[in-house]
């Protein structure tokens, strides 16, 4: 072993032995009730991540390498999709899966400014801003009040001569009706982006959802399934689409070498390209308007070890899930949501909606649980267009609205979610359930 070997083995053992010494103890410390705090998720980890943090931090690549062309291949793998690629944020995934759909690669199919794409206002902002960020149209549907997914009843009403793609995302893990919304695709040509943020390891009919559209997004954020701090992840069985994703990934270039490799292609300077001189160098020449939404190595050395526990969080959290279920299933005053049929569910948070004419409202109930140190979430926008944001559109022109939206309108005043993330103990969900009962006898 040489020095650097031995000097490198040294400092990874004092890592393993700084995270029994200062995390691990933090992670076991044991829950007393209206004392510890019930956040609604949370970062789970032990040594590896740390490890394989510092071992990338001493190599000292930095950008994409290593670790994230083997988190990419494992995060396939396990999805059984033939391409991931590794992107900063899932905020930047979803961005960069709308904008490979404004390719021109894709020629009739190409989403143009003006075109229309399908979606829903209860949800996360970013799954519709880059709709809105291109200059093409969301046009929104209403929700169903027992999945507290997209209506699709309500789809087919929103197309057009204009229509193009459905981008929509699964509500807290919970599948939207695949089966349906693939239909409707197929019968009218239309692309499908599924926001998988929320939803890493659902399965819809025995296949993961994410993988049935054509593209799908994954985040990494600390709160979701796993994490690398910030991260996401595209995804896509189309060889085509793959090609444009990673080229405005990594600045809109036609060349797709590694970062420090040169001349894969072995006609790096023979090629014709546009209006360019001919053997312009490939490296540099630019086929799409692109970003640079790359991840970090060290990032990724993260998301490594944490996919090696993702089969154990999303059982934890169908557990967690099942435990809240049961014990609040009982409440008149509450719907709580659906599984999607023919779904195996890797939830995200338990979604509560309270009943129409109950005799307390929505921010009643969080405040309690908020005093009692449990924390809440709302379905995130609620109703999108009801936030500033969307006061400089102009409705029917900038953006487009079918019927009232009616249940988006009632998730906005009377949903709300606690978490089931794998670091809940028993006693933490128990505790949620028996403050939440209180509350209930405190006002019926």
């Amino acid at each position: 072993m040489t020095n650097q070997e031995q000097l490198k083995k040294e400092i990874l053992e004092k890592v393993k032995e700084y995270y029994e010494l200062v995390h691990k103890p933090a992670q076991k410390q044991k829950f007393i009730e209206g004392k510890s705090r019930v956040n609604y998720a949370g970062r789970v980890f032990d040594d590896n991540e740390m490890i394989n943090l510092v071992d990338s931090a001493l190599e000292f690549w930095l950008t994409y390498g290593k670790y994230s062309k083997e988190f990419e291949k494992k995060l396939a793998d396990f999805l059984g999709i033939r391409f991931v690629l590794t992107v900063n944020s899932g905020s930047s995934a979803n961005l960069l899966a709308f904008f490979a759909l404004t390719s021109p690669l894709l020629k009739d199919r190409q989403i143009k400014r003006g075109d229309e794409v399908i979606t829903v206002s209860a949800g996360f902002p970013t799954t519709v801003a880059p709709i809105v960020q291109y200059g093409a149209v969301p046009v929104f549907v209403d929700m169903e009040l027992e999945t507290f997914n997209i209506d699709v009843n309500q789809i087919e009403k929103a197309i057009t001569s204009k229509t193009k793609a459905i981008m929509i995302a699964h509500t807290l893990g919970n599948p939207f009706n695949i089966e349906k919304v693939k239909e409707i695709c197929d019968k009218y040509n239309l692309w499908l982006i599924e926001d998988n943020c929320d939803a890493l390891g659902s399965k819809y009919k025995g296949k993961y959802t994410g993988t049935w559209g054509d593209i799908g997004t994954s985040s990494f954020y600390p709160p979701h399934h796993i994490t690398m701090g910030e991260g996401g992840a595209v995804y896509t069985d189309n060889p085509l689409l793959k090609r444009i994703l990673l080229s405005m990934r990594d600045w809109g270039r036609d060349c797709w070498c590694e970062s420090g490799v040169d001349n894969t292609c072995g006609h790096r300077f023979t090629q014709k390209f546009g209006k360019l001189p001919l053997g312009y160098d490939h490296k540099y020449v630019y086929s799409h308007f692109g970003f640079n939404l790359k991840i970090t190595d060290m990032q990724a050395a993260i998301g490594v070890a944490q996919l090696e526990k993702l089969p154990e969080f999303i059982k934890k959290r169908q557990e967690n899930w099942q435990m809240l279920y049961d014990g609040l299933k009982d409440i008149n005053e509450f719907i709580l949501v659906k599984p999607q049929k023919d779904s195996e569910i890797s939830w995200f948070g338990f979604l509560i909606t309270l009943k129409d004419n109950v005799n307390f409202s929505r921010n009643d109930i969080v405040k309690y649980l908020e005093d009692n140190n449990i924390q809440t979430r709302n379905l995130f926008a609620g109703n999108m267009i009801r936030h500033p944001m969307f006061e400089s559109l102009k409705k029917g022109v900038d953006y487009k609205v079918i019927g009232e939206l009616k249940n988006t309108d009632k998730i906005m005043n009377d949903s709300f979610w606690v978490g089931v993330y794998p670091g809940m103990s028993e006693k933490a969900i128990q505790y949620i359930i028996i403050k939440i009962k209180e509350f209930i006898y405190k006002y019926v």
